[in-house]
C-alpha cells in the first residue's frame, strides 16, 4: 500500500513538473515573441493582450481575474469536473507572466524577435505556445480560458468544442482592429504609428499565429499517443513473450497459426506498444531469437488499460 502511493506521488509529481515547464514554454512563446511585436493572437491570453497594448494593464492580471470568473461560472454549470491541475496552470501561468515580463532582457528581445519580422515572431511564437499548450495536453493539464468557455457552450448545443474555441479566436483577433492606433516596429527598424495596412497585417499574423499553434499541439498531441502493433513469429515465442511482459509490462496475445509455405503449424505473438518502447521490444526480440521475423505497423489510436481512456 505504501509503494502504492509513493509511486502516485511521484507520478503526479513528474506530471506536474512536466506541466510547469510546458506552461514555461507557453509564456515565452508570448513574452518572447508576441507580445513584442504587438501581436494578438486567441484564448484568453489574446484577450489579455488586448487590455495590455490598449491600457498596458499587464498580462498576468487579466489573464488570472477572466480565468478565475471562468472557473468560478464552469464550477456552477458544469460541476466539480474541472481537476487541481487546471487551477494549478491558470495560477502558475499568471505567475509566470508576471515573471518573465521582468526577467527578459530587452537587447536579447530585440535580437531575437524585433529585430526578424513579425512573420517570424508569429511563427516562432506559435510553435512555442503551442508545445506547451500540447504538452500540457498530455499530462491532462489545461490553460483553461476558452476550452471552459467551449464546454459551457457545448453542454447546451451539438456544437464541438473545437469549433467554438475557432470561433472565439477568430472574434478576439479581429477585435484587434478597434484598438486605437499603436506604435509598431516597421519594417525599416523605426516605430510607426499603425496604418490600417499595418492593422490588417497584424490580423493576418494573428491567423498565421493560430495555425501554426494548433498545428504544433496536434503534432505533441498525435506524437504522445502514437502506438505500434508488433506481429511476431518465433520457435522462442514463449520466452520472449515471458521478457516482454516482465521487462516492459506490456500483454502478449499467442494466436495459431499455419505457414502455408511450410504446411507446419506455429505460434505468432501480438504486442501494442508505445512507440518509444520500440526500441527495448526489439532488443528483446533480437536477443532471444536473432531470426524471428517481425510484422511492425503504426496504429492511430489504441484505448484501454495503460493506453489512452475512451471518452466518456
Amino acid at each position: 500500500m505504501k509503494n502504492k502511493k509513493l509511486l502516485n506521488f511521484l507520478k503526479g509529481l513528474k506530471a506536474y513538473t512536466i506541466i510547469t515547464i510546458a506552461l514555461l514554454a507557453y509564456v515565452l512563446g508570448w513574452e518572447l515573441f508576441l507580445i513584442p511585436q504587438k501581436l494578438v493572437g486567441g484564448g484568453v491570453t489574446g484577450i489579455s493582450s488586448l487590455f495590455y497594448y490598449a491600457f498596458n494593464i499587464p498580462i498576468s492580471v487579466t489573464y488570472f481575474v477572466i480565468n478565475a470568473g471562468l472557473l468560478l461560472i464552469a464550477l456552477k454549470i458544469l460541476g466539480k469536473g474541472f481537476g487541481a491541475k487546471t487551477v494549478y496552470a491558470i495560477v502558475v501561468s499568471s505567475i509566470f507572466f508576471q515573471a518573465v515580463h521582468s526577467i527578459l532582457p530587452q537587447d536579447f528581445i530585440q535580437e531575437i524577435a524585433l529585430n526578424n519580422g513579425r512573420a517570424i515572431c508569429a511563427i516562432f511564437g506559435g510553435v512555442l505556445s503551442g508545445l506547451g499548450i500540447g504538452i500540457a495536453f498530455t499530462q491532462g493539464g489545461s490553460t483553461g480560458g476558452t476550452d471552459i468557455v467551449a464546454l459551457m457552450v457545448t453542454k447546451y448545443h451539438n456544437i464541438a468544442p473545437g469549433r467554438v474555441i475557432l470561433y472565439l479566436d477568430f472574434v478576439i483577433i479581429l477585435s484587434s482592429l478597434l484598438l486605437p492606433a499603436q506604435e509598431v516596429l516597421g519594417p525599416d527598424g523605426v516605430m510607426v504609428k499603425e496604418s490600417w495596412g499595418i492593422k490588417i497585417a497584424t490580423v493576418l499574423y494573428g491567423f498565421l499565429l493560430i495555425v501554426t499553434c494548433t498545428s504544433t499541439i496536434d503534432l505533441v498531441i498525435a506524437g504522445s499517443k502514437q502506438s505500434v502493433q508488433l506481429f511476431i513469429f518465433s520457435n522462442k515465442y514463449s520466452d520472449i513473450a515471458d521478457k516482454i511482459t516482465k521487462e516492459i509490462g506490456r500483454g502478449v496475445t499467442v494466436i495459431d497459426g499455419e505457414g502455408w509455405y511450410t504446411k507446419k503449424s506455429n505460434k505468432m505473438l501480438i504486442v501494442l506498444i508505445h512507440k518509444q518502447e520500440t526500441n527495448r521490444v526489439q532488443n528483446i526480440i533480437k536477443e532471444i531469437d536473432k531470426e524471428a521475423f517481425i510484422a511492425m505497423s503504426s496504429v492511430t489510436g489504441v484505448y484501454g488499460q495503460g493506453f489512452q481512456q475512451l471518452a466518456k
